[in-house]
């Protein structure tokens, strides 16, 4: 079945057939308190230099406060922090509240219990459409071997099955 694009919300569950991995992006706001939000749309972009991007949607609240950080973390969510993802997806909500995390570079907060995490120096933020893409240098990056990675496909989590 083709579908024309002006069509948001079949657009949206096309995109959604691609599985992702789950991550919470993290940064010290300009006030130095911790923000962060799920996201989906994290990749490698290069080795050399290590680079790294995400999208955050232009209407986000987070937008500026983004922007102006000279770092930001992203951490990799395990199998077991759903909870994780759905509460930095969830607004208004004190998302660091009893939550474990420590300063990375630039005070940007790491979570604890993550199977990766990247702690980023902001490159380059560039406008595209109704999202803007962040671009940024890794500078230290941390793994948990054994732990699965949180997945994100058709609207719901799952897990990776070792077929």
């Amino acid at each position: 079945m083709t579908s024309s694009p002006n069509d948001s919300r079949l657009l949206r569950n096309a995109f959604g057939r691609f599985a992702t991995g789950v991550a919470v992006a993290t940064a010290i706001d300009p006030d130095g308190q911790p923000i962060g939000l799920t996201i989906n749309s994290f990749s490698a972009v290069s080795l050399n230099p290590p680079l790294v991007l995400w999208c955050l949607d232009n209407t986000s609240h987070n937008l500026e406060a983004f922007r102006r950080a000279s770092h930001h973390a992203i951490s990799i969510l395990a199998t077991g922090q759903a909870d994780v993802s759905t509460r930095f997806a969830t607004w208004p909500v004190d998302r660091f509240v009893g939550l474990p995390w420590r300063p990375g570079a630039g005070g940007a907060p790491l979570l604890e219990g993550c199977c990766a995490s990247f702690e980023v120096a902001n490159e380059a933020a560039h406008l595209a459409g109704d999202h803007t893409i962040f671009v940024g240098r890794v500078e230290e990056f941390s793994e948990t071997a054994g732990l699965a990675p949180l997945i994100f496909h058709s609207g719901q989590y799952r897990r990776l099955s070792e077929d």
